[in-house]
């Protein structure tokens, strides 16, 4: 029995997820380009108080950031969700972060106001002041009739120039400045989302190439294990025909050789690549098998050049052409009959030849024979794709099948 690697199965994997470093800078990207847009507006018009302004600006992005980390942190329950449901659930959660955003920024700036108002005052050469009701007065020059007042005193009224706050105008400002936040976190929420969408796309990516690859490798090990009962199926009865006309000892040269046979095949994952030099070792013990069969009548040669010896190829890819080779070429005529398998290399391809100098294939015999070489080629095209050569036909003087793959070599440590 096999066992399948746990590596060949696609592996569970958790949802697709924004890492939290990602998240984190996205929203620090977000409020340090809302500071210095703020601090560059009031710089330009001039508030005066700079330093003042700056720093609560900066309490105020700090947590526009928390905020928006906590809305994260609720958004990120819709991750798996319709795209509907997450817009929707950006769009009323967004409001009540905005609103707080909107408290800390008025409590933050309150008690810079009245600074902010006499700075204004002084540049402008204004007199403002706030009477005990809170209202903003400015006073304001007014015309005088008649020489009474003239060389006197200017005489000014003042005027109020802003109500003092009331519950209404509390929440009037604090809805104003809740509503541009508001605006904000969309945003963010609208590149969190689309952050969300790369990143489950590429999961999605992955899987499919997972379950692709998965979905090769069962088709090269669905390949590979029919050819295994195959010939065992053909072993066993030769065994069985040497038993039953008392060949004793060439059975059990047979068995023997049966053994180092299986040891050798089955030593890899039914799926990986063989060296050819191992390869070319199985298919000499194969026809050493059937050298017990037919003794005077099987001939073999073998020519594998010494650079190709490492160069990789699919386990047991040349045991149906050698079986038909035996089953079609020296076991149905009485004069001996060479098998030669040869590897070359012709522009950077490998180059296999698998031939017999014998009849060929009789008419109306295709079943068997068919069936291996679709097996050879469809195990080639699953592992090489369709860069790949294959041919068989009968040749003057025999038959010969010939494959090309794409030359590989394994890569030296030392290079």
């Amino acid at each position: 029995m096999t066992t399948i690697p746990h590596s060949d199965s696609a592996p569970a994997e958790s949802p697709a997820t924004v890492s939290f470093r990602t998240v984190l800078i996205s929203m620090v990207v977000l409020w340090a380009t809302y500071f210095v847009i703020a601090t560059l507006r009031s710089m330009v018009l001039d508030f005066g108080l700079q330093f003042e302004l700056g720093w609560r600006r900066l309490v105020v992005t700090g947590a526009g950031v928390l905020l928006t980390l906590v809305l994260w942190l609720l958004l990120r329950l819709f991750d798996n969700r319709q795209l509907w449901l997450k817009i929707s659930a950006a769009l009323v959660l967004a409001l009540p972060a905005s609103i707080a955003i909107g408290q800390i920024n008025y409590l933050v700036f309150k008690d810079i106001w009245p600074a902010m108002e006499q700075a204004y005052a002084q540049k402008n050469n204004l007199n403002l002041r706030r009477d005990e009701s809170g209202n903003l007065l400015i006073d304001v020059p007014i015309r005088q009739d008649g020489a009474a007042g003239a060389g006197g005193p200017a005489a000014t009224q003042s005027v109020i120039l802003e109500s003092a706050e009331s519950s209404d105008e509390f929440w009037r400002q604090l809805l104003d400045v809740a509503l541009g936040r508001y605006f904000l976190l969309l945003a963010w929420a609208s590149t969190y989302f689309a952050l969300l969408a790369g990143v489950q796309a590429q999961a999605a990516q992955r899987r499919e190439e997972q379950f692709r690859s998965a979905a090769k490798a069962a088709e090269l090990r669905s390949l590979r294990y029919q050819v295994n009962p195959h010939f065992l199926f053909n072993t066993l009865n030769s065994l069985s025909a040497l038993v039953m006309t008392g060949k004793a000892d060439s059975a059990e040269r047979m068995i023997q050789t049966i053994s180092r046979f299986y040891r050798h095949s089955l030593a890899t994952e039914p799926t990986a690549d063989v060296s050819l030099r191992g390869e070319f070792d199985l298919q000499k013990l194969y026809l050493d098998i059937e050298a017990v069969r037919f003794p005077t009548r099987l001939v073999t040669q073998f020519d594998l050049p010494v650079d190709l010896e490492e160069c990789r190829v699919p386990g047991m890819i040349l045991q149906p052409l050698v079986e038909n080779s035996v089953k079609y070429a020296v076991s149905p005529v009485s004069r001996p009959v060479t098998i030669t398998v040869a590897a070359r290399e012709e522009f950077d391809r490998l180059v296999i030849n698998v031939g017999d100098d014998g009849p060929g294939v009789p008419q109306g015999t295709t079943h068997g024979f068919g069936i291996g070489l679709a097996n050879v080629r469809d195990r080639l095209e699953a592992r090489f794709g369709p860069d790949i050569g294959f041919a068989s036909a009968p040749v003057p003087g025999g038959y010969c099948t010939e494959i090309r793959i794409p030359l590989s070599r394994p890569v030296s440590r030392h290079a």
